[in-house]
């Protein structure tokens, strides 16, 4: 059960949420919805009692039994006793920890069978088996075929896995729990559409209580039973599943919007009114004082104005022209260690092209782009830019932010020289007033990706490489960016696994991993663009 009163929640000076309540009961499967910087993962981040240095709250906020949870960004080194995923998942009962005193129990028992090293290893062993310890890697198997993880991969360095990778291993560690309140934030990021319909069969088998965030509609539709809604530093709920609150939120805003009108158009009269009383007689003048009163009251308990979501709109500035031949690339392999990932990479993009990587997870996509950007060197091979190039670079995990410097720091005054420029660059994606000097580590997943668009955006790029641009997105947001580049006439290199998104790229070309083979578009690809 979450239970929470009196919340109100800010950064700096910008207030998220004021004065909020939240109530999940067991059997309850609450979705929080909201544009991206509203204040979801903050609020999160409140509930599980682990908020960044620069978020203050106040308020009351309890939770009965074991809690699970799984961060929008994942844990450096992982959160078991080693670095592999396996031990990772298994900490999650502290199975890692038991596991390694059962062993060094068994070991002294072994060396020295005196009554204190047998009962010390009876006690292990009666404490791993009640836990689980002797079922746990059959539950393993299970999960991560559900996730569709190869089980090798768990004995991996967990930092070594791809985002995909890593995001099943963080998912199969929750569920390995098996909490009595599960608190998710983006679940379905890096999923493919079997993993996806495996994880909704086991929320909506879930018994405790679940609160989850995510841009999912499919997710929200099928798994929960009510919504909250935050926006303008408030939290709505509504019952029923995402569409449900779509059809509800409609009816409120449109109600509220002829109640705005109607006290408006009352308050109006009762002005008017009282204006021409005002000059005449002692009595007339009376009146009229006496209906300014009653239009104070009014005034100061009126519906307030609807503010409905707007469109979001982006833009990049039209691009230098390049060469004809952009980018060529040429016998290119990439392995880490005896892992060989890429292998004989060959393609040329023309002007204009927009390529989509097409693959699994771990087929190598990331290392690609990496390569393509001059952030990784390849193992062997060329990448080579064509004549009058400016590439911009877009990493999976915004590793072209740097979290310390503010957002306006961040883009670079080479082209916008004032901070009035790079103000209304940020404005323009979503990054308006006091979001432009927070410090980039304190925006949400989806302020980040807008950043690094914004980014993009001040330079003189024309041609764009792309890793996951839309993770973390609204679906608004979504819809501007692949709107955005469907416009734009430079040259395109993308990775994503939304499928509308690509639908809007329109591309001409799409790489297929691992097969390697590049090859102009066709329609078909889509059905392996959600593939994970």
């Amino acid at each position: 059960m979450i239970v929470g009163s009196a919340i109100t929640i800010g950064i700096g000076g910008r207030t998220l949420l004021r004065d909020a309540s939240i109530l999940v009961n067991p059997g309850d499967k609450a979705g929080i919805v909201g544009r991206n910087g509203a204040g979801k993962s903050s609020l999160i981040s409140v509930l599980v009692g682990d908020p960044a240095p620069e978020v203050h709250s106040s308020g009351d906020v309890r939770m009965t039994g074991v809690v699970g949870f799984l961060p929008q960004v994942p844990a450096p080194g992982g959160l078991g006793l080693d670095p592999s995923g396996f031990s990772h998942v298994l900490s999650a009962r502290r199975l890692d920890v038991l596991d390694a005193e059962l062993t060094e129990a068994r070991r002294l028992m072994a060396d020295n069978p005196t009554t204190e090293h047998i009962e010390r290893f009876t006690d292990a062993e009666e404490h791993f088996r009640s836990l689980g310890g002797y079922e746990a890697e059959g539950m393993l198997a299970r999960l991560a075929d559900g996730l569709g993880l190869r089980q090798e991969l768990l004995l991996d360095d967990i930092d070594s896995l791809s985002g995909g990778q890593r995001r099943r291993v963080d998912l199969m560690r929750v569920l390995f729990q098996e909490p009595d309140v599960m608190i998710l934030d983006e679940p379905t990021n890096h999923l493919d559409v079997p993993a996806k319909r495996w994880l909704m069969d086991q929320l909506e088998r879930f018994r405790g209580a679940l609160l989850v965030v995510s841009h999912d509609l499919k997710l929200l539709d099928r798994s929960i039973t009510k919504v909250l809604h935050l926006a303008d530093g408030a939290l709505h709920e509504f019952k029923g599943t995402y569409t449900s609150y779509r059809s509800q939120l409609s009816e409120r805003l449109d109600l509220q919007e002829r109640v705005a009108a109607r006290e408006g158009r009352e308050i109006a009269r009762l002005s008017t009114l009282a204006d021409s009383m005002r000059g005449s007689t002692a009595r007339r003048a009376r009146v009229a004082k006496s209906i300014d009163k009653r239009v104070e009251r009014m005034e100061r308990v009126k519906t307030a104005d609807v503010r409905r979501e707007r469109a979001s709109k982006f833009r990049l500035p039209v691009p230098p022209r390049s060469g004809d031949t952009p980018l060529e690339v040429t016998s290119l392999s990439v392995a880490y260690g005896d892992s060989k990932v890429l292998l004989d990479v060959g393609l040329a993009l023309r002007r204009g092209d927009r390529m989509v990587v097409v693959g699994r997870n771990g087929a190598g996509k990331s290392s690609l782009l990496r390569c393509l950007a001059g952030v990784q060197a390849p193992t062997a091979g060329t990448v080579d830019l064509g004549h009058h190039v400016e590439l911009g670079y877009f990493a999976q995990e915004h590793e072209q932010v740097d979290l310390d410097k503010t957002a306006l720091d961040n883009v670079d005054d080479s082209v916008l020289t004032t901070d009035a420029e790079r103000r209304a660059l940020l404005g323009s994606f979503g990054l308006p007033g006091g979001l432009a000097t927070q410090p980039a580590g304190t925006l949400s997943g989806g302020e980040r990706a807008k950043l690094g668009l914004a980014m993009l955006a001040a330079g003189q790029v024309n041609l764009l490489v792309l890793d996951e641009p839309t993770n973390n997105l609204d679906p608004p947001s979504i819809a501007a960016v692949g709107d955005m580049l469907s416009r734009w006439p430079g040259t395109v290199v993308a990775v994503s696994h939304d499928r509308a998104f690509v639908e809007a790229l329109v591309p001409t070309h799409c790489l297929l991993l691992p097969d390697e083979r590049f090859t102009y578009w066709r329609d078909d690809y889509l059905d392996q663009v959600e593939q994970r």
